[in-house]
C-alpha cells in the first residue's frame, strides 16, 4: 500500500509539475519579457449589492419616456449620491433620454436588462467645455457619461447606452458633401463614454451602440477593464462615421477581454497626441501595457491600430480573437507631422478573416506641420505576429517610406489564404523574420 501510495503521490507532483511548472518555465508575459501582472488575471465585475445606496432613477421623478430629455433631473440624482457619500445610479427597464451627464467619486452607474440611456440628438443638450479630443485637449463637446478624476468608477447591468447617433450621422455626410476637407470635428457631435484622469475603472455586460462620434474614449487613466461588452454602430444604410469602438489615450494597464466590437470605424485605436511639437506637450503621452484578449469582431476598419494621433505605444498584446469582417487586422498609422514610435506589439492567435494582414503606410489625413519645413520621422520595432489562420485579400499591406523606419518584425506560424497567393510585401523592414508562413491562394 505505502509503495501505491507513492506511486500516486508521485504522478500527482509530475502532473502538478507539468501544469504549474509549465506556466513557470513559460510565463505569461507582455512583448518585452515582462510578466504580465495578476491584475489582469482578476476579472470579477460590480454586484449591485455592494455598490453602495441603490438610486433608482424613477424613484425621483423621472419618467419613462423615449423622446423626453431629463439631463437636469438625472444629474441631480447623481449629485444627491455623491452628496450622501456615493451611491449607484440605476437604470430601470424603459427608455430615459439625456444629454451630457457628469458623475462623481463614489457614484456608479448600473443599467437593468431592459433599460436604455439614450442621449439626445440635440447638440445643444451637450455644453461646450475644455475635454479631450482627436489628440488634443481643448473645447469640445463631452459625452453623454463623462467621468473625470474617479478611481473605481463602474458601469455595468445588461442594459443599453444608445447614442442615438443617426442625426448627427446624417449631418456629417451631408456637410462632407457640401465640404469635403470638413474634419471629423467640424460637424458637432459627442462621444458615447469619456473617463479621463482616473484609475481603477471597469465596465462590464452593457450594449454600447450607435454612438455619435467615439464610443468609448479613456484618457490619461489607469487600470481599466472592459469586460464582456457589446459594442456597435452600423456601416449601413447610413454609415456611422468616427464610431471607434475604443479609443485609448495615455494610458497604462488597460484590458479588453470577452467584447463584441463591430462598428463603421477602427475596433481598438490607440492615441496619444499629434504634431510636430506633440512630443513637447505634457498633456500627451503613452500607451503601455496594453491586453487585448478573447474578443470578437465584426465589421470594423482595423482590429487594431496604432494612430493616427499617436506618440508612443509599448508592450501591446493582442491575442486569441476572431475577426469576421475587419478591412485591416494590424493598422500603423504614420503620420507626417508626428514623431511616433511603436514598438514591443505582438498579435497572436488570432482567426477569420481581412482585408489585410498587417497594414502600414503614411498617414497623410488633415495633417499640419504647422510652418516647419520638415516631416517628423518615426519608427516601429518589435512587432510580431503569430499563430494566424486568416484568409486575406492582401497579406503584406506595406508601403515603404523615408517617413518611417520599420525593423525587428517577426512573422511566425501563419497559415493564410490570399487572393494575391504567395505574393510576400516586406522589403520595407530591415530585419525581417518569416518563419513557417505558408501563404496559399484562394
Amino acid at each position: 500500500m505505502r509503495k501505491m501510495i507513492g506511486v500516486k503521490t508521485s504522478g500527482i507532483l509530475l502532473l502538478m509539475l507539468l501544469i504549474f511548472g509549465g506556466n513557470i518555465l513559460a510565463q505569461d508575459t507582455f512583448p518585452d519579457g515582462q510578466k504580465i501582472p495578476d491584475w489582469f488575471r482578476d476579472i470579477s465585475k460590480p454586484n449591485l449589492s455592494t455598490l453602495g445606496k441603490q438610486y433608482r432613477l424613477t424613484d425621483y421623478e423621472i419618467v419613462e419616456d423615449s423622446t423626453l430629455v431629463q439631463t437636469e433631473k438625472i444629474q441631480s440624482v447623481i449629485d444627491k449620491a455623491s452628496a450622501s457619500g456615493g451611491g449607484v445610479i440605476v437604470v430601470p427597464p424603459g427608455v430615459y433620454m439625456t444629454g451630457a451627464l457628469f458623475f462623481k467619486q463614489n457614484t456608479h452607474l448600473w443599467l437593468e436588462e431592459g433599460a436604455v440611456l439614450k442621449g439626445s440628438d440635440d447638440i445643444s443638450d451637450f455644453p461646450v467645455l475644455m475635454t479631450r479630443i482627436e489628440g488634443q485637449s481643448l473645447k469640445y463637446f463631452p459625452a453623454v457619461i463623462n467621468a473625470d478624476g474617479l478611481d473605481g468608477f463602474t458601469i455595468s447591468g445588461k442594459g443599453t447606452i444608445n447614442g442615438n447617433g443617426l442625426r448627427y450621422w446624417k449631418a456629417f455626410w451631408l456637410r462632407r458633401q457640401w465640404n469635403p476637407e470638413c474634419t471629423n470635428k467640424d460637424e458637432m457631435r459627442p462621444r458615447l463614454v469619456f473617463v479621463s484622469n482616473s484609475k481603477n475603472i471597469m465596465i462590464s455586460d452593457v450594449h454600447l451602440k450607435d454612438s455619435p462620434f467615439w464610443t468609448t474614449h479613456f484618457y490619461k487613466c489607469e487600470n481599466v477593464k472592459l469586460l464582456d461588452l457589446t459594442i456597435t454602430s452600423p456601416s449601413e444604410p447610413v454609415k456611422a462615421p468616427s464610431t471607434d469602438a475604443v479609443d485609448i489615450d495615455v494610458c497604462t494597464n488597460f484590458l479588453i477581454k470577452g467584447c463584441y466590437m463591430s462598428v463603421n470605424d477602427d475596433a481598438v485605436s490607440l492615441k496619444g497626441g499629434k504634431g510636430p511639437f506633440a512630443h513637447e506637450d505634457p498633456t500627451n503621452g503613452e500607451n503601455r501595457n496594453i491586453l487585448i484578449e478573447d474578443n470578437t469582431y465584426g465589421f470594423c476598419h482595423s482590429a487594431l491600430t496604432c494612430g493616427s494621433e499617436s506618440i508612443h505605444n509599448y508592450n501591446v498584446l493582442f491575442r486569441r480573437s476572431e475577426v469576421k469582417n475587419a478591412t485591416r487586422v494590424l493598422w500603423l498609422k504614420m503620420r507626417p507631422d508626428t514623431t511616433q514610435k511603436y514598438e514591443y506589439i505582438t498579435v497572436e492567435n488570432i482567426t477569420g478573416n481581412a482585408g489585410s494582414m498587417i497594414f502600414i503606410k503614411p498617414w497623410t489625413q488633415f495633417f499640419d506641420l504647422k510652418g516647419e519645413k520638415d516631416i517628423r520621422k518615426s519608427e516601429a520595432a518589435h512587432i510580431t505576429m503569430k499563430n494566424l489562420e486568416l484568409s486575406c485579400d492582401i497579406v503584406f499591406n506595406i508601403v515603404d517610406s523615408d517617413q518611417y523606419g520599420l525593423s525587428g518584425f517577426n512573422f511566425e506560424d501563419l497559415s493564410l489564404k490570399s487572393d494575391k497567393g504567395a505574393e510576400e510585401n516586406t522589403k520595407a523592414i530591415k530585419g525581417v523574420t518569416l518563419k513557417k508562413v505558408n501563404i496559399r491562394a484562394e
